[in-house]
């Protein structure tokens, strides 16, 4: 993520691959939310911000109650790029070489030779699907993959095909037998998009398309390479340093203890986010400025992803739970506290 912000440049020999591919990622929009909405009825801001992490190659947390679709959602994604998919049942007894894989004794023409047997995690996209019900020790066999794409298994390192993502589900009402994700692991995915109930006429939809005869099927658009050339594209957006400058004041607002920190942080907050949460609104907000058609970020961008990028970053401390303060209203109390543009330093 230390990629440079490059402007897409008329006098660039790709330029004209690139802008096709931007012009059919911005054109193919409108239409891949069609195409999702046959399976996915309403959460059209949980959509957006899946498609954002994708475009931007970031790993997402994926919170709600149980029955609504979290599953479905990432399979019919992973149906509309072209992507191989795996689903991994997170249990207490499940053992990181059930993910990574591991050597096994097979015959073979030079006798018996010991053999890798390729885990579920060699596949493009992986659903981790409650994560949180796994020991510690399995939920850190996802960290070198998440963060080098690679595993390493019985000292030998195996690099996972391209394009890499983890999503992760989690259920957030029956906490018995979970183990809490550890910070190392959480500020690994760029976003924690939650998921909540349907309005009543899109309840009525969902009972009424699933109970009938009528089953949906989905169009590739893309193709994995597609999705590649995208992500590298996204990074070439330009972004003015004002707006930098908001999105990384916006994340250092949120640690207690600093200078200049509004005082409801020091308050509510027992620790804040880290610089991968700056990093993360900057390139989400490369990559829905693109889906909305525009060559450059905006503050709104940085505003509107806040939310999901920052809410499983921040920890809020026993006296904010005692008077009823979530970490969604901390950070909407930072977006309205943080100004768009810096104070001028007064030299001495």
């Amino acid at each position: 993520m230390s990629t440079p912000s490059i402007p897409i440049r008329e006098d660039d020999p790709e330029f004209e691959k690139e802008r096709a591919t931007v012009d059919k990622l911005h054109a193919a929009y409108s239409t891949i939310t069609e195409e999702l909405s046959k399976v996915i009825i309403g959460q059209k801001e949980v959509v957006e911000q899946m498609l954002i992490a994708l475009l931007a190659g970031g790993h997402s947390i994926v919170t709600g109650p149980p029955g609504l679709a979290k599953t479905l959602l990432i399979k019919t994604l992973s149906q509309l790029f072209s992507l191989s998919f795996q689903r991994i049942q997170f249990t207490p007894d499940l053992m990181p070489a059930d993910i990574t894989g591991t050597e096994i004794l097979e015959e073979t023409e030079h006798g018996r030779e010991l053999v890798f047997a390729k885990g579920p995690i060699f596949a493009n996209m992986i659903l981790a699907d409650e994560i949180n019900r796994t020991p510690p020790k399995t939920q850190s066999a996802l960290l070198e993959a998440m963060q080098e794409h690679q595993v390493t298994v019985a000292g030998e390192s195996m690099k996972l095909e391209e394009p890499f993502f983890v999503l992760a589900t989690q259920n957030p009402i029956e906490m018995e037998g979970t183990y809490p994700l550890p910070e190392a692991q959480l500020d690994r995915f760029m976003m924690n998009i939650v998921i909540d109930y349907l309005s009543e006429d899109d309840e009525v939809a969902v009972v009424t398309q699933t109970t009938g005869e009528f089953k949906a099927k989905i169009e590739a658009m893309f193709t994995g390479q597609d999705l590649i050339q995208c992500q590298e594209i996204v990074r070439k957006v330009p972004i003015a340093e004002d707006v930098a400058r908001y999105a990384v004041r916006l994340a250092a607002a949120s640690r207690p203890g600093r200078e200049g920190v509004p005082d409801f942080v020091n308050e509510w907050v027992n620790w804040g986010a880290g610089l991968r949460a700056g990093q993360y609104l900057v390139l989400g907000g490369k990559t829905r400025a693109l889906l909305k058609g525009r060559s450059h970020v905006t503050i709104e961008d940085i505003r509107t992803l806040a939310l999901p990028v920052l809410r499983h970053r921040i920890l809020v401390n026993y006296r904010a739970q005692a008077e009823g303060v979530s970490v969604d209203d901390v950070i909407a109390r930072l977006i309205d506290s943080v100004p768009e543009k810096a104070a001028a330093k007064v030299k001495a």
